[in-house]
């Protein structure tokens, strides 16, 4: 048979596909008898490895996603997930996942809001930690060993039933991953008096890219250092922390007032700004900002102060008269609880019983993008005003600002201590988010091209040379790795660019050093990079 020339080169693309294609199922089926033979080998049972044939693939995969737009978006899906019971199987996935090419992605609470624990542009698997959740608490040493696939809110619980004046300082949505949420940092409500979760690690078991399993003494300091702030799935795979817990007093105070246009909201938040870095340290003022519909029916702006205070109720009023009288706080406005329950009314569960924070199936129907900012100096009034045009410009309580207040003990701990790198200078960080339904999807274009234009306005407000963003909060409008060989220095600065310094140099160094192959990548991790 004589193949003519113009059909010849598609001939060859065409064999090509289909080698590929058997090449990559061959390599597929390889891996999984791989994995069944290493478990085999360790005494593992095999049903805690879910392919697309099993009947719980699909509901195991969707349990723990919390954003659906990049899973919408993605034409790869995991072949395998695998929920591992004890190390061993995990060590048994690093072998099969380097002998066979098949990236591994690692999975705790699932709210990473570029989706990068369930999506890739290859072929890859999960290993769901969702079963690695035991958490032990010494109330005598005031510690706790927690496992990276229990979330915020078992923490919580498991703390407070040890305990009444023993808690943890780390974020306010109870389904967060530990994994996750402590590898980049950890900010929440207690955040200006006691810091950040990954402040309060101590320890922590690791398994290296060799399958190694290590300790805080075995791994070293570079490394212990680099997975409390560097982002843990960069290094390794961190199995669980050991952390500092904190002390409290039995009773805090907690308020949510909200103020309207007509009651002066833009003055009001203006001054937020020259005071909230600077209040007494037990006081957390966070802001939400939404577009809302007041009593009359007319669209107008809602500025929400949810706040929490380590103390009584009567301690804070005379604080707030003095420093921040423009509220108009009063004391009908706060409630003084144990706690335990302050953190059910921050995840929006207030009267409820504590059980609630075990609910690990909140299974989420939304779509949403996510950005971030820091803010240096206050934003002016009339900047503010031209916020609430952008906020009008959606449906109501459609988008959101969340204004977080820095300062405080932040303030006093040094940039190169761990790797988070947001301390003195900064009033407060920003959170942008907007989210959409199911059925509104087909026009998500237009709202993504919303926030884009808002984050483009917020350049001349916020942190500049360079523009900075919380790690935990993911955007890969800032930037994407090369998938497949060595990132460049200057490449890598795209998107890490606050890293651009001496953490950043010390990140590089130790990820050429414990991960030299970059096994532990993804569309945004720190890649092992050629400094010069």
């Amino acid at each position: 048979m004589q193949i003519s020339g113009s059909l010849f080169p598609i001939f060859l693309f065409l064999a090509f596909i289909l080698i590929s294609g058997a090449s990559s199922a061959h390599n597929k089926n390889d891996f999984l008898e791989c994995l069944n033979l290493q478990f085999q080998k360790s005494n593992s049972e095999t049903d805690s490895i879910y392919t697309a044939q099993n009947a719980s693939y699909s509901s195991v995969l969707q349990s723990t996603i919390r954003n659906q737009r990049p899973a919408s978006n993605s034409r790869q899906r995991p072949f395998v997930i695998i929920t591992p019971e004890h190390e061993s199987q995990i060590q048994a996935a690093i072998y099969c996942s380097k002998k066979y090419g098949i990236q591994l992605k690692v999975r705790s609470g699932g709210h990473d809001y570029e989706g990068l624990s369930y999506i890739s542009q290859t072929p890859f698997f999960i290993v769901d930690m969702r079963n690695l959740r035991s958490i032990s608490i010494d109330t005598e040493k005031n510690t706790a060993w927690v496992q990276t696939g229990a979330t915020l809110g078992e923490l919580y619980y498991t703390i407070a039933e040890k305990s009444k004046t023993l808690a943890f300082t780390a974020g306010v949505c109870p389904t967060v991953g530990v994994g996750g949420h402590f590898s980049g940092g950890g900010y929440g409500m207690m955040s200006r008096k006691h810091g950040i979760a990954a402040d309060h690690i101590i320890d922590a078991k690791l398994i290296d890219a060799n399958g190694q399993i290590h300790d805080r003494e075995s791994m070293g300091e570079d490394l212990f250092w680099a997975i409390r702030g560097g982002g843990g799935t960069s290094f390794g795979i961190v199995v669980s922390f050991k952390v500092k817990l904190i002390v409290i007093p039995e009773t805090v105070t907690v308020f949510n007032v909200t103020r309207t246009l007509d009651q002066n909201a833009t003055q009001i938040v203006h001054r937020w700004q020259y005071v909230a870095d600077k209040i007494d340290d037990n006081l957390l003022l966070r802001l939400f900002l939404r577009s809302i519909n007041s009593s009359n029916g007319k669209r107008t702006i809602g500025a929400f102060f949810t706040s929490l205070y380590l103390g009584p109720v009567d301690d804070l009023l005379p604080i707030m008269q003095e420093k921040f009288p423009e509220l108009g706080l009063v004391k009908e406005d706060c409630t003084e609880m144990p706690w335990i329950e302050s953190t059910l009314f921050f995840a929006g569960f207030q009267g409820e019983s504590p059980d609630v924070l075990l609910n690990r199936t909140q299974v989420s129907t939304l779509y949403f993008k996510g950005k971030s900012d820091y803010v240096k100096q206050p934003i002016p009034e009339y900047g503010l005003k031209s916020i609430w045009k952008f906020l009008n410009e959606e449906d109501v309580n459609r988008a959101e600002l969340q204004f977080s207040p820095y300062g405080g003990i932040i303030d006093d701990i040094s940039e190169s201590e761990i790797p988070f790198p947001h301390r003195s200078g900064n009033i407060f960080m920003i959170h942008y988010s907007l989210g959409w339904s199911e059925e509104e999807n087909a026009d998500s274009q237009r709202h993504i091209n919303w926030i884009r234009r808002l984050y483009s306005f917020m350049a001349r407000y916020v942190s500049k040379s360079p523009r900075n963003a919380y790690f935990n909060y993911r955007d890969l409008d800032i930037g994407m790795n090369k998938i497949e060989g060595n990132t460049s220095y200057k490449q890598a600065s795209v998107w890490g660019f606050k890293y651009f310094d001496n953490n950043f140099r010390r990140l590089v160094h130790i990820k050429n050093k414990v991960d030299p192959t970059n096994f532990f990548r993804n569309e945004q991790s720190i890649p092992p990079v050629s400094l010069w």
